[in-house]
């Protein structure tokens, strides 16, 4: 299998990217940019600016929060096929957790610009993803309630 189709692959198993076409993942797979990480580097770093995000194609990641007494807390560990700083699409805020690679690891950087770009030339892509991602908000936030409640 070559790397785009195996790439291709990969994007088609977001749940952001479910209901794009063949062609349409294709397009998001060209403004992918492959980033390797060795273990124990630091993709992103809580509070930092986020302008990426990230698609894991290998390896695996560790997400992180500060706190207390400069401890951190380890929320999730991620592999192949997640992803990471989906709301740098959305805004330029802070990013919520320090993501750190446990192991030798690649991903998928999309820089928000570039989707942006993307979005203005393709708005059925754009409207898909941004659908996509409201729609896990939502599921995160009811979730979140559920479990507070």
């Amino acid at each position: 299998m070559s790397q785009s189709s195996e790439l291709k692959q990969v994007l088609r198993g977001v749940m952001l990217f479910a209901g794009l076409s063949d062609t349409e993942l294709e397009t998001i797979a060209a403004i992918c940019k492959e980033r390797k990480l060795g273990r124990g580097e630091v993709l992103a770093e809580q509070g930092a600016p986020g302008d990426d995000f990230f698609v894991v194609t290998n390896g695996f990641l560790e997400i992180s929060v500060a706190g207390g007494d400069n401890a951190s807390q380890v929320l999730v560990n991620l592999g192949k096929g997640q992803i990471i700083g989906e709301m740098a699409l959305i805004d330029q805020g802070p990013r919520s957790a320090t993501v750190r690679a446990v192991s030798e690891a690649v991903v998928q950087v999309i820089h928000r610009g570039d989707f942006e770009a993307l979005c203005d030339k393709n708005t059925r892509i754009g409207y898909i993803v941004m659908k996509d991602i409201a729609a896990d908000l939502s599921f995160k936030l009811r979730h979140r309630n559920m479990t507070i409640g």
